[in-house]
């Protein structure tokens, strides 16, 4: 029936094209025929498949039925009217379902054809062939083998994909749409939402750029997978890709916190004794940390170590600026007193060391000079959001739609 050569050369050709098994591609040919068969020869409730031999070429076509016995459905009588299903209520037995002499054979009958036949076995009975399917048939069998392609092309995207959310990786700029950016992935496009992007962070067609795999959702024609720059977990990645300690686990990272395209503050400690988990992160001449802020553009980074000891922690928060001392009340709150030469840039353009501080460390930050410990300063007081709070990394990251 089948050139048999011809028809193995094409199942490779699109198994290859597709990034597919040829068995997926085999799987939706037989079953676009026996579609295209059901429809010309058929009848409508009767479930049709074809087998096709890719030793002969032969082309088979079988009707199955399913086994049931006569306590498992309900029987209708010609000429006995329908009474219409109502939704079953709770703590009521659901109705059995209604035998279809196209799709059920009773089990009697089975062990007639099959001595050994039980209740829900399929059982297959031939079908005589037919070659001339029509053009109808042609055009629906063309139909269900470009979908059951596409199905099969993208779930084989999504498999690839679903053990990536949280890692790093490489795409080409592609084009723009509404403000979001798409990524060529290689067989698979990425989105780049306009709220993903790093602002002043301008991008060129055909420019290959790293990306963070924020999400891939499921529940779309086309497989979405959702990417970031701007997500804190970008710079985590990218240090744990330059700093063989953090990937080892002799450095972690235990907080971070991010204002994309401006700043970024990571809290560091070391989980092996002698390891300086800074100079870790910093790298020989700062090569490691030089090498992050390159693919950020220019970003700055606080790299501070990390402490049990909250007066410890708030104080090196606000690096670079240098503190004197630091008291701490109840609710998380704490006062912060550092030299007056040091009072700007402990609290930072328009506040943002004192608030980046206060996200990182999850206190309420209040920065006051040495000199003139009662006096509030303007920007000088931050608190830290339940839902901005730097995220651990234990934590999955969450994507956010516009």
């Amino acid at each position: 029936m089948f050139e048999i050569k011809e028809l193995t050369k094409a199942l490779k050709q699109v198994a290859d094209e597709k990034g597919l098994q040829p068995e997926q591609v085999l799987e939706a040919i037989e079953a676009s025929l026996a579609a295209a068969y059901k429809k010309e020869y058929r009848e409508r409730g009767e479930v049709i498949r074809a087998k096709l031999d890719l030793e002969t070429g032969d082309m088979k076509f079988f009707q199955v039925k399913t086994v049931v016995a006569p306590d498992e459905v309900r029987v209708v009588e010609e000429g006995e009217e329908e009474i219409p299903e109502t939704p079953t209520e709770e703590g009521e037995e659901p109705k059995l379902p209604r035998y279809n002499e196209e799709r059920h054979i009773f089990l009697a009958d089975a062990k007639k054809i099959k001595k050994d036949a039980e209740s829900g076995e399929e059982i297959s009975f031939p079908l005589p062939l037919k070659e001339d399917f029509g053009r109808i048939a042609a055009q629906i069998a063309k139909q269900t083998i470009v979908q059951k392609l596409r199905e099969s092309e993208r779930e084989s995207i999504l498999g690839e994909w679903r053990g990536k959310e949280g890692q790093i990786v490489s795409g080409i700029v592609q084009r723009f749409e509404r403000g979001h950016v798409y990524i060529d992935l290689g067989r698979a496009i990425g989105v780049m939402f306009a709220n993903e992007t790093i602002p002043g962070e301008h991008y060129r067609p055909s420019e290959r750029l790293r990306f963070f795999v924020l999400a891939v959702q499921e529940d779309t024609r086309l497989p979405g997978i959702i990417l970031s720059r701007s997500h804190p977990k970008f710079v985590s990645k990218l240090f744990e890709m330059e700093v063989p300690e953090i990937a080892d686990g002799t450095v972690e990272i235990k907080a971070i916190t991010r204002e994309p395209g401006s700043r970024t503050k990571l809290a560091v400690a070391s989980n092996a004794a002698g390891v300086d988990p800074i100079g870790a992160c910093v790298g020989q001449r700062g090569t490691r940390v030089m090498a992050v802020n390159n693919e950020l553009g220019q970003e700055k980074i606080d790299i501070i170590e990390w402490s049990e000891e909250p007066e410890k922690f708030i104080a090196n928060s606000l690096s670079p600026a240098k503190v004197e001392s630091v008291e701490v009340f109840d609710h998380h709150e704490a006062r912060v007193y550092v030299p007056e030469d040091q009072l700007s840039l402990a609290i930072g353009r328009g506040g943002q060391n004192v608030r980046m501080a206060a996200k990182l460390t999850g206190w309420r930050i209040d920065v006051r000079s040495q000199t003139r410990p009662e006096e509030v300063q303007e920007g000088g007081v931050a608190d830290a959001p339940v839902d901005e709070v730097a995220p651990v990394e234990d934590e999955e990251p969450k994507a956010s739609y516009d």
